[in-house]
């Protein structure tokens, strides 16, 4: 589903954060001031966001146990919203079958192979609402390796067509068929609590 009118987009967003806490995973080196999860955090309120001392070291565990700090203690469950090397850890934080995750946007995932290998990456269906966003000519990941991945992690895949890595250096900023693909899935219940 694509929203015609921003406005729309903004309503859906607020209407399904009442039920849920969107969480922003930014890949390495966080997302600076022009990144679409900037830009998104600073459009509404309700966006959380990971935080980490370690922004430049692609070192998996560290981000995995940034994610689990960030949803500690929460009462409602969480969609999150990653990119790059964040959407790798989001996947691993999902795959351990926590009940607090209600749905994942991965956008421009990373290419296991360029870090710490494939068998850090869970390669299982995920249990819950998922998109996977990806480029055709992005440097981080083929468009058929994320299609791939998404098959194996039972996610729907976004075509984001020639996008480079998704980013502000890709030229996204505000990024509204982003935030479109996120309202959509909200629409179509992916952002429910669990049972």
């Amino acid at each position: 589903m694509t929203f015609s009118h921003p406005e729309a987009t903004d309503q859906s967003l607020i209407r399904a954060s009442a039920r849920v806490d969107f969480v922003l995973v930014p890949g390495l080196y966080d997302s600076g001031p022009e990144h679409w999860q900037s830009h998104w955090q600073r459009r509404h309120g309700f966006w959380l966001r990971v935080t980490q001392s370690h922004w430049n070291s692609p070192d998996i565990g560290r981000w995995i146990d940034a994610i689990r700090r960030r949803l500690a203690g929460r009462t409602r469950p969480a969609v999150l919203v990653g990119h790059s090397f964040g959407a790798r850890a989001s996947c691993c934080v999902t795959a351990e079958g926590r009940d607090d995750i209600a749905g994942l946007r991965l956008v421009a995932p990373a290419e296991p192979a360029k870090f710490e290998g494939e068998e850090v990456v869970p390669a299982v269906p995920l249990g819950v609402p998922a998109i996977v966003v990806a480029s055709h000519n992005d440097p981080v990941m083929t468009f058929a390796r994320a299609l791939s991945w998404s098959r194996t992690w039972d996610a729907e895949i976004g075509d984001g067509g020639e996008a480079g890595h998704i980013n502000a250096e890709a030229g996204f900023g505000p990024w509204p068929y982003g935030r479109d693909l996120l309202a959509g899935l909200a629409e179509r219940g992916g952002t429910a609590p669990p049972p």
